[in-house]
């Protein structure tokens, strides 16, 4: 028998453990991010413009929540083996515990208004701490379990995976039972999505634990620049760094992009297929028909990007995505079908971002070290998923602010044909808006290619005593 802290070769186990630990984030994440507007709208009747508040002053918040929460692995220990899984164990119950408050329709318990904002306040604050607590330690991981940059290519994909499945095969199931037939909200049906995403969350936290292996945070064995940084850790120096490392900054870029891209058109789906196609039921059949699709690029982009450089390729089909995106925009597609379809298409870029963006995380977090001597994981990757919430957030307080300017009228029983016609034109103006993004900051800032990534990979290597 093996003992528990025996280091073994990294393999498939370690990134099924990966696996499972983005989908235990996603479950609730993603679950938040594409319902939880829809759910205060139409079910708690709360005004968009209330909840564009919440979303701003949220990231306001996590301006000083998320570094602090990041920097805390590089500058304390809980552990002699593991530095990043002891902060997971600790957030993983409260993250569980916010998704189980932000759906529950506490209009049952005839509270006043006052009191059911702070409700719902409470309960996506309690969100954003917490999955910040298991995100940033989780995502900071990668490279404690491996430094081999196939390896953590790997890993990036086993990620997009865990995504993958939550996003296009869980949510899918959520608007058939947060919908009526007749089309309105079902508030048992949201309680049910938050009481399965709350126990999947565990579950999937718990086999990270141990399936996963950090073979480059154990003190005994670790190498000089990772287990001494706490020694020398200086939080703004890091972020004074940061703010120096171009290929940080330019997948911190395309990030803010590609969040706008999933969390608006996450969250301004449900609006589309309700308001403009009243049929609220085929968002999910939308997300089925993404499944294969997404299968077929995790087998397809591996064997391209060993052939192709992955920032050229990244740029190549960001650009098709981009094209796709103009033409549902400036062409009004009343063909429900027709429009699933073009819009799958275009996801391919979205997808194929998914997949490799971990890999260029890494990558920026190699070149930090190659270029400063030190190598703060936490710190870093703390700041990099900041971009990612302010792209989510300039969607969701975007989405909000847009529906109470085009007058949106929370619980009503129709929209004008002005109002459906609006929400039409801002849900495919979010993606051809990203897209842009994410081209400008995969090809005209980040700046690292296949070759240097190798050579810089090897002078690392080298200083691991």
């Amino acid at each position: 028998m093996k003992e528990k802290n025996e280091i073994r070769p990294f393999s498939r186990q370690d990134q099924m453990g990966y696996i499972a630990g983005d989908m235990a984030g996603s479950f609730v994440n993603l679950t938040f991010d594409a319902f939880f507007l829809v759910f205060t709208t139409y079910v708690l009747k709360v005004n968009p413009k209330f909840m564009s508040g919440l979303f701003l002053f949220a990231r306001l918040f996590d301006a000083i929540n998320d570094p602090i929460i990041g920097s805390l692995p590089d500058r304390f220990r809980l552990s002699k083996v593991d530095k990043f899984k002891p902060w997971i164990k600790i957030a993983m119950w409260p993250l569980a515990i916010s998704i189980l408050m932000g759906f529950f329709d506490i209009t049952i318990w005839n509270i006043s208004e006052s009191f059911k904002l702070i409700w719902v306040s409470a309960a996506y604050i309690l969100y954003g701490m917490s999955y910040t607590g298991t995100s940033m330690p989780f995502g900071a991981m990668a490279s404690a379990i491996t430094r081999d940059t196939n390896e953590r290519s790997q890993l990036s994909a086993a990620r997009a995976i865990g995504g993958t499945i939550v996003g296009y095969g869980f949510l899918g199931f959520i608007p058939s039972l947060i919908w009526d037939k007749a089309g309105n909200a079902n508030p048992k049906g949201y309680m049910l999505v938050a009481i399965v995403a709350a126990v999947l969350c565990i579950i999937c936290y718990t086999i990270l634990f141990r399936l996963t292996q950090e073979r480059y945070s154990r003190i005994e064995i670790g190498d000089s620049v990772q287990n001494n940084v706490e020694n020398q850790y200086r939080f703004f120096d890091v972020v004074k760094q940061a703010f120096q490392n171009r290929s940080l900054l330019g997948i911190m870029f395309a990030s803010v992009g590609s969040l706008i891209y999933i969390t608006g058109n996450s969250q301004f789906g449900g609006f589309l297929f309700k308001e403009f196609f009243q049929l609220p039921k085929m968002q999910s059949v939308a997300m089925y028909v993404q499944i294969p699709i997404t299968f077929i690029m995790f087998i397809l982009v591996p064997k391209i990007t060993e052939k192709v450089d992955k920032r050229l390729f990244l740029t190549g089909i960001l650009i098709w995505n981009a094209i796709i995106a103009g033409i549902l925009f400036f062409v009004p597609i009343h063909n429900i079908w027709l429009y699933i379809l073009l819009n799958s298409l275009g996801n391919l870029g979205q997808m194929s971002f998914i997949m490799l963006v971990w890999a260029l995380v890494g990558d920026a977090i190699e070149f930090h070290q190659y270029k400063f001597g030190t190598r703060p994981d936490g710190t870093l990757y703390s700041i990099y998923t900041f971009s990612r919430k302010i792209g989510s957030t300039l969607a969701s307080f975007g989405a909000t602010g847009l529906l109470g300017i085009i007058g949106f009228v929370a619980g009503g029983e129709a929209q004008s044909a002005e109002v459906v016609s609006n929400i039409r034109y801002i849900a495919t103006a979010i993606p051809l808006i990203a897209s842009v993004m994410e081209v400008i900051g995969v090809y005209f800032i980040f700046n690292l290619t296949s070759e240097k990534n190798i050579q810089i990979a090897k002078e690392n290597k080298a200083q691991i005593k």
